[in-house]
């Protein structure tokens, strides 16, 4: 008998094998998670329970999940989506267990239980769905799109299919009109709770919070939105993502949207594994050992994976441009999902499904989650082959990837670090025709500076061979724009190692470790605190009548004597870590115009008009990237336009394209 802890030992001990394991052989970690919780479940070495207390645990992994895609996904943005949402989602879930009902009705199963069967089966995973589409960045392709769209519904759908099992339950007597409406009418009202807390209380507190400069009081606010939004959606008998997810959305116009991002990951990537750990748990391996079950189910699993593909490729066909894009989607939708495995399970529990019947679709489901990986992984390659088409001879990442190594091989400037700083060194750099290549660590950042067409690489730029896929052998010069003195020096460690004569410029805050960072090797090194101070110097100078000459050669001269006469001053006792940290606010982001948006058929003016006060550095169409579009340009659907301002600005500019 294992106690507590040495469950939580075990527990550990297998995820971190099996997690290390998937990354050494490249496989997603969710696979990982889903043999741990085959190997450990009672069905296999009973190492784990399915209690309720896991249970509750795995469903509020996915509810932090959908927060933080609800922090992606503005109202808007929503609002945008809302055909795709209402529509195809619709279709989906309606066609998908229509189809279902009426063959387990001809396998002898009464209608209103072959309904609740059929919406069982017509559920996705979308903790697994979701999860495995942004490790692969498709989630803002139109698959990825159209798949959201239709994971959405399908939370709210799941409520009349609960419903209508409970009142089967009850008995014939109790299936009333009114006992169906009460759970929709409940769900409408924790909704409407929802936002309007979302839209009148969340920013105003979150303003208090910020400027408390607490971190963990911070922390404690995100998680407990969190956990009180899932509370209200699962009280008026929705799912605890919903609700989560709708408060995410509410946060997602407010400009604290990435730092309560960073707050929340380490806890959903936590209680998200130990949702993929409790759904393989859920696969009873002794059913399999007898051949004409392992038959039958596996009949089953190609039934309902195909089925389920072909039918959510046939509604997805009127939303999108191509036969292709819509068979991606049906096939990222073929799985089964966590919703599909609570109604199986009521019905078998209440014996309104036969065991011979239930049992082998509900392992099918499960199966069909735990193969989940493989079969997005390889989406595009399998209706490529289906419709028997060639795709293009690179894609859009190797054509980027081609672009960026030929940079590397040609003389440019290494920016380590690709922040605001960084960011406003490469636009000079580009205007006067010199090119560079980034590198940084913030995987948001990297894919906003991808999609805004920039050669940027995710890695650490201390790393030799991260500096050696860069370039360095061509660069003409390195240039370090991280504040934090540490890590400069250790990326000039790394940069003499390999180049003893290259130049390298490193930006530092202020002179704590001036001297330090010129014996690393850095050829100079510009303190912020000094050079505002200089730039401020030369103005006053000037506005005295001091002659242009005179100016220059005093800031020249104050620079040639590392700033000595800057260092003595008087510091402030009271001066906060915040103050040494603070950034300009500014920064750079790319918005995807999706089918319905406002701004389609629209001009920039028409957009400028509407109070949008951000600076349009580029509109990325078909893969070209078009740099300061003119006031006259209009917007496509599929565009990708990039705009630079401060957050409350680019919430504005983000609120206008999608809704006007």
């Amino acid at each position: 008998m294992f106690t507590p802890l040495s469950q939580v030992l075990v527990l550990l001990a297998g995820s971190v094998f099996m997690v290390t394991l998937a990354r050494r052989l490249a496989l997603p970690t969710t696979m990982a998670y889903l043999v741990v919780g085959l190997l450990l479940g009672p069905h296999a070495f009973a190492v784990l329970a399915d209690s309720s207390g896991t249970r509750l645990l795995a469903d509020l992994g996915v509810a932090f999940l959908l927060f933080t895609l609800g922090l992606e996904f503005s109202l808007p943005r929503m609002l945008a989506m809302r055909r795709e949402v209402f529509g195809l989602g619709a279709a989906q879930v309606s066609l998908t267990a229509a189809v279902f009902a009426v063959l387990a009705n001809l396998a002898g199963v009464p209608w209103l239980v072959a309904v609740v069967l059929g919406g069982a089966i017509a559920m996705s995973s979308t903790a697994i769905l979701l999860q495995q589409l942004t490790e692969r960045s498709e989630l803002n392709r139109t698959h990825g799109r159209l798949a959201f769209a239709m994971l959405l519904f399908q939370d709210l759908a799941f409520v009349p299919f609960l419903a209508l099992a409970s009142a089967l339950i009850g008995g014939e007597d109790q299936l009333h009109m009114s006992h169906g409406l009460l759970p929709v009418l409940g769900g409408m009202l924790a909704i409407v709770a929802v936002l309007a807390a979302g839209r009148w209380l969340l920013r105003p507190l979150f303003h208090v919070i910020a400027h408390s400069r607490l971190r963990e009081l911070f922390t404690l606010t995100v998680l407990l939105v969190v956990l009180a939004s899932a509370w209200v959606s699962h009280s008026a008998g929705l799912s605890f993502a919903l609700g989560a997810f709708l408060a995410g959305m509410m946060l997602a116009e407010t400009e604290y949207r990435h730092q309560i991002e960073a707050v929340i990951r380490p806890f959903r990537d936590l209680l998200l594994g130990l949702f993929f750990i409790s759904v393989g748990m859920l696969l009873d391996l002794h059913v399999l050992v007898s051949p004409p079950e392992l038959a039958a189910v596996m009949l089953l699993l190609a039934s309902i994976v195909v089925l389920k593909a072909l039918l959510a490729t046939l509604v997805t066909r009127p939303f999108t441009d191509s036969s292709f894009k819509a068979l991606r989607t049906g096939i990222v939708m073929s799985i089964g999902g966590e919703f599909g495995i609570a109604l199986c399970t009521l019905l078998l529990q209440a014996k309104l499904l036969p065991a011979a019947t239930g049992g082998p679709i509900l392992i099918a489901l499960v199966l069909s989650m735990v193969l989940s990986p493989v079969i997005l992984n390889n989406n595009k390659r399998v209706a490529r082959f289906l419709l028997a088409e060639r795709g293009p001879v690179r894609t859009a990442s190797e054509r980027e990837e081609s672009a960026t190594h030929g940079i590397a091989e040609r003389d440019h400037v290494i920016l380590c670090g690709f922040g605001r700083v960084g960011q406003n060194i490469a636009r000079v750099l580009e205007s006067q025709g010199f090119e560079f290549i980034a590198l940084d660590l913030d995987p948001a950042r990297i894919r906003a500076a991808r999609q805004a067409g920039d050669p940027v690489l995710f890695g650490d730029s201390s790393d030799e061979e991260m500096l050696g896929k860069a370039g360095i052998a061509t660069a003409s010069a390195v240039v370090i724009s991280f504040s934090d003195p540490a890590t400069a020096i250790g990326i000039l460690h790394s940069v003499r190692r390999m180049r003893p004569e290259l130049p390298v410029l490193v930006r530092t805050q202020d002179d704590a470790r001036l001297s330090e960072l010129r014996a690393a090797g850095a050829t100079d090194v510009v303190p912020e605190t000094f050079e505002a101070s200089l730039m401020l110097v030369s103005h006053v100078l000037m506005l005295l009548h001091v002659p242009v000459s005179r100016v220059v050669r005093t800031l020249g001269e104050i620079r040639s004597n590392r700033y000595e006469v800057l260092r003595n001053v008087v510091g402030r006792e009271d001066r906060s870590a915040a103050d040494a940290t603070l950034e300009h606010r500014e920064a750079l982001r790319s918005i995807v115009v999706p089918p319905g948006a406002w701004s389609i058929g629209r001009t920039l003016a028409e957009v400028r008009e509407r109070g949008v006060e951000v600076a349009f550095t580029g509109i990325r169409r078909h893969g070209i990237l078009g740099r300061e579009p003119a006031n006259d340009t209009i917007l496509r659907d599929g565009d990708i336009v990039v705009i630079y301002g401060q957050p409350e600005e680019l919430e504005r500019a983000e609120s206008v394209l999608l809704a006007g």
